[in-house]
């Protein structure tokens, strides 16, 4: 049996002792239709052959090149270029795991090619210090980013050799994560990475292996943190997590995309270690999380400076950075945490991420990727420094582009999960899915629905065993309402529990159905959010709505636009910016502004200068992923409430 007939996707839980659930195996989902089938072949056919095209103009491979001694002896760019390709290889392996295709093949084939050839003969390999500062290595850990290249490289090398059997990528990896062992572990050299990332790397690694040498190097980075080996640094030791020990942070802090990589390497250990204080302190960054610190979209990062975690309530729409690449972490962390606990609130998170602050990181035609992702855009907005309000083909700093490649190419592995007697679906989109239970036997569903835009869920059973097993979905916070039914005789569907699961014996050809009420939802945010008080936000289904300057009438400047809850909200079905797309209408009210008195900005209340005009309009909200893909203008989620 080839490794891929056994293989695992990026997360394989299989052996882990900690595991409330399992991923499915690699190539037992696949997503077959819908919103993210479209994104797959996009990746496949545009994304990823493109991005070959962008590495060499950027000066990634050239740098992989004068490592090799061959061309120019000189480095472009930053000094984490590298990653970009391991993350790009990362997403091929993947994919191609989904589908041969030989062009993919040649790319990776070459690329790896010219990696293996940069290695230096002790495993060492870094583009950056190889070519520029070869005395210095390891001799900047907060800066430099040597361990968080080293990390993609090390999962860029699981994907190709669980995607498609190859193992020259795997023997580099190797090599290298040796060299790191001998330097530090075993060499006794104090450090850890100034940008986690490694440490999931080389979890995995070890599931790879069950050399428990690379878990016992990964436990070693985490060990080190919070005493002070990395300095203060510009942004402070908070900044790295580097501000108190892992097991005492009870918060997140700091560099956002850091913070969430870092916890997704610490969760990672728990599964293999089962030690309580990591689970403990996970969950307790979690909460702190999700309670104060968490755009509506699963966005994170309030601040442009360091593209840090704000204060508590922090979370202003304008200036929110919510880096594409943070929503990526967040989802990794929330797929570890839900194979850990089994709990559904980690499934909600991710979808809520998935499909509002990761889609709105990507152009519907593939053109452009956003890195930062605001919650409004003003009229006449202009900062010339600042990445967040168009969409842009590849960045100097190129992280986000490669890493949405990996996630959409590896997507469907994040669907459902297996028990010893259950199959458990956590995110809805038109596939197959299979499993081996223990207890049962081998089962095969297949699943249609025309989910985020309608909530009608049916799954139907094309292979079972004669045993009794156990079909579980799950149910989001928002649809209490939701219904139930085995062919169709209903069942109790009650969301407190997060799933309905249904145990019996089934039967090849027997259809479960799940009814999602998907009326849109005006929210409201905390009042501590000062930002946004007074305002709401629209939600249907999973997707959170904006509005654009687009849809408004010609008259009715989105600035001075709000909304008048007392009015029932509707929905429409449209072929723009993306086909089938679910818009919401309702009553705006204009304010008339433009008439302000005078040359300042403020008037007493209740002065007859602060009374504003009004007048009602219409207002339309689009789904918070597609903004953006009609041209630039205002934009914003949050809307002020008026009557």
């Amino acid at each position: 049996m080839s490794r891929r007939a056994s293989a695992g996707g990026p997360v394989d839980l299989s052996d882990s002792p900690q595991a409330r659930l399992s991923p499915l195996r690699l190539g037992s989902a696949a997503i077959t239709g819908g919103l993210w089938a479209e994104r797959q072949r996009l990746n496949r056919e545009v994304l990823l052959p493109r991005a070959a095209a962008q590495l060499e103009a950027a000066g990634n491979f050239d740098n992989l090149r004068a490592a090799a001694r061959h061309g120019a002896q000189r480095f472009r760019g930053p000094v984490f270029m590298d990653s970009d390709v391991y993350k790009w290889l990362e997403a091929i392996g993947w994919e191609l795991a989904r589908e041969a295709d030989e062009d993919l093949e040649r790319l990776a084939d070459e690329a790896i090619a010219l990696v293996a050839d940069a290695q230096d003969e002790d495993g060492y390999l870094n583009s950056y210090y190889q070519v520029v500062e070869p005395s210095e290595r390891w001799s900047n850990l907060a800066q430099d980013h040597e361990l968080y290249c080293a990390g993609h490289l090390i999962q860029a090398a699981i994907a190709q050799r669980r995607g498609r059997d190859e193992e020259r990528l795997m023997r580099v990896a190797r090599r290298f994560a040796d060299h790191i062992e001998d330097t530090f572990l075993r060499g006794g050299r104090p450090g850890t990475p100034g940008h986690p990332e490694i440490e999931a790397a080389l979890v995995e690694l070890y599931r790879e292996t069950r050399e428990r040498r690379y878990l016992e190097l990964a436990e070693y980075f985490v060990d080190q943190r919070g005493h002070g080996v990395l300095g203060p640094g510009h942004f402070g030791s908070s900044y790295y997590q580097d501000h108190v020990p892992v097991r005492e942070a009870t918060e997140v802090r700091g560099h956002a995309v850091r913070a969430l990589y870092l916890a997704t390497g610490v969760t990672d250990i728990y599964a293999e270690t089962g030690e309580p204080e990591l689970l403990a302190v996970m969950e307790a960054q979690w909460r702190d999380m999700t309670e104060a610190k968490t755009y509506i979209t699963g966005g994170l990062g309030a601040h442009h400076q360091d593209e840090a975690f704000g204060d508590p309530f922090e979370l202003p729409p304008d200036r929110c950075y919510g880096e594409t690449c943070a929503a990526i972490a967040s989802i990794m962390w929330n797929w570890r945490l839900l194979l850990v606990t089994g709990e559904a609130r980690y499934a909600e998170l991710l979808e809520r991420t998935l499909y509002n602050g990761f889609l709105a990181g990507l152009a519907v035609d593939g053109s452009g990727f956003s890195y930062v992702n605001p919650l409004q855009v003003r009229a006449d907005h202009h900062d010339p420094v600042e990445r967040g309000a168009r969409r842009q083909p590849w960045y100097e700093v190129a992280c986000c582009p490669p890493n949405v490649m990996r996630l959409l190419a590896s997507l469907a592995n994040y669907l459902a999960t297996g028990q010893r007697d259950g199959l458990q679906v956590h995110q809805y989109a038109p596939g197959r899915l299979a499993a081996d239970l223990a207890d049962a036997g081998h089962v095969e569903l297949e699943l249609a629905t025309e989910y985020p835009w309608q909530g009608s869920i049916e799954l139907q059973i094309l292979e079972t065993p004669a045993e009794p097993w156990a079909l579980s979905l799950r149910i989001p916070s928002w649809a209490a309402d939701a219904r139930a039914a085995v062919n169709g005789k209903p069942v109790e569907a009650d969301a407190r529990g997060g799933y309905v699961s249904v145990r019996r014996e089934w039967r090849g050809g027997d259809v479960v159905e799940l009814e999602l009420p998907m009326r849109p939802r005006l929210i409201t945010p905390h009042p501590r959010i000062d930002a946004v008080r007074g305002c709401v936000a629209i939600e249907r289904g999973p997707l959170v709505y904006c509005a654009e300057q687009v849809d408004q009438p010609g008259h009715a400047a989105l600035d001075d636009l709000g909304i008048d809850a007392s009015e029932p909200l509707r929905t429409e079905t449209v072929e723009h910016p993306l086909a089938g797309t679910v818009v919401i209408k309702g009553r705006g009210v204009q304010a008339r502004a433009a008439r302000w008195p005078g040359s300042w900005g403020y008037a007493e209340h209740g002065s007859p200068a602060a009374v504003c005009e009004h007048e009602r309009t219409e207002l339309t909200a689009v789904p918070y992923a597609l903004w953006g893909n009609r041209g630039d203008g205002p934009m914003r989620v949050w809307i002020p409430l008026r009557s």
